[in-house]
C-alpha cells in the first residue's frame, strides 16, 4: 500500500531503539525524510546511519533530553517544517503508590505529558497553515488498563490522552490528526527491564519471567517494534485522515476490554 507520504518530513522522538526506532525505519521505508532524537549521541548516530544506507531517506539527528525545555527548544527549532510529529519518551519507574512523592509525579508529567504538549503546540500550528498534518502519540497500554506497579506512567500518559481528546478536534479542521498509538509489552529494552525486575522480585530466571509474560498474552508473544512502526506509519498517512483522536491499542490482545 502506497502511504502517500513520500517527501514528507517527520520529527521521532526516542529513535535510536526499541518502538521510536520502528517507528523512524517505517516512516524512512514510505519515504519520508527524518529528524531523529533520542539523547545517546553515539546509538543515535550510528541508528541514523543505517536508515540512510537502507532508504536513502534524509536523517537529521538531534541528541538531546526531550523532557527538558533545552532538549525540547533544540528539537523545535531543528524541526521547523516538519509534516508529521511522533512523540515518544522512556516510561518512569515501577513501583509502589506509596514509594512516590511530588517530585517523581512532577518527572513523570514532564516527561510522558508535557514535553509532548510542548511539542505539539510549536509544531502543529505550522502544520494547520500547510492544511496537512500527522501526530502520533506513543503512550501506553495503561490508558485503557492501568497497570498497579506503573502508577506514574498512568497517571501522566492519562494526563497527555485527555488533553490529546479536546485538541484534536480543535486542530482537526485544518488537516491535521493527532492520534495515540499505545503498546502493549513489545521485545524492546523497557520489556526486558520490566522482565528483570519480576525476575528479581519472585526469584525466577529473566527468562522465565519473560514466558510468564507472554503466557498473559492471547498472541503468546511480545509484538515487535517493526509492527509497532507499521501502525504509526499507517497513522501518519493519507489513509488516516479520518482518524481524529483515538486511541489505538497494540497489545495482542492483552487488555481484556469491549471497546
Amino acid at each position: 500500500m502506497d502511504l502517500g507520504i513520500r517527501g514528507k518530513r517527520a520529527l521521532v522522538c526516542a529513535s535510536s531503539k526499541g518502538l521510536g526506532r520502528g517507528c523512524a525505519e517505517a516512516l524512512a521505508e514510505a519515504g519520508v525524510d527524518l529528524v531523529m532524537n533520542a539523547r545517546g549521541g553515539e546509538a543515535l548516530e550510528r541508528a541514523a546511519q543505517e536508515i540512510r544506507d537502507r532508504f536513502g531517506v534524509t536523517v537529521t539527528t538531534v541528541a538531546c533530553d526531550v523532557t527538558t525545555p533545552e532538549g525540547q527548544e533544540q528539537l523545535i527549532e531543528a524541526a521547523q517544517g516538519v509534516d508529521i510529529l511522533v512523540t515518544n519518551a522512556g516510561g518512569p519507574p515501577p513501583g509502589m503508590w506509596t514509594d512516590w512523592d511530588r517530585e517523581d509525579f512532577i518527572r513523570a508529567l514532564d516527561a510522558n505529558m508535557l514535553s509532548p504538549i510542548a511539542l505539539i503546540k510549536a509544531l502543529v500550528p505550522g502544520m494547520m497553515e500547510r492544511g496537512w498534518g500527522r501526530v502520533v502519540n506513543i503512550t501506553s497500554q495503561s490508558v485503557k488498563s492501568p497497570i498497579p506497579q506503573l502508577g506514574l506512567s498512568n497517571a501522566a500518559r492519562a494526563g497527555l490522552t485527555g488533553y490529546v481528546a479536546g485538541t484534536s478536534r480543535q486542530v482537526a479542521p485544518s488537516g491535521v490528526t493527532i492520534n495515540n498509538l499505545l503498546p502493549g509489552i513489545h521485545d524492546t529494552d523497557r520489556a526486558a527491564s520490566l522482565d528483570d525486575g519480576v525476575s528479581k522480585k519472585e526469584g525466577i530466571s529473566a527468562g522465565d519471567a519473560r514466558k510468564k509474560r507472554e503466557a498473559s498474552i492471547p498472541a503468546r508473544r511480545y509484538g515487535t517494534p517493526a509492527e509497532f512502526g507499521a501502525t504509526c506509519a499507517f497513522l501518519c498517512s493519507q489513509h488516516a485522515g479520518f482518524m481524529v483522536g483515538q486511541n489505538v491499542l497494540l497489545d495482542g490482545g492483552a487488555g481484556n476490554q469491549t471497546m
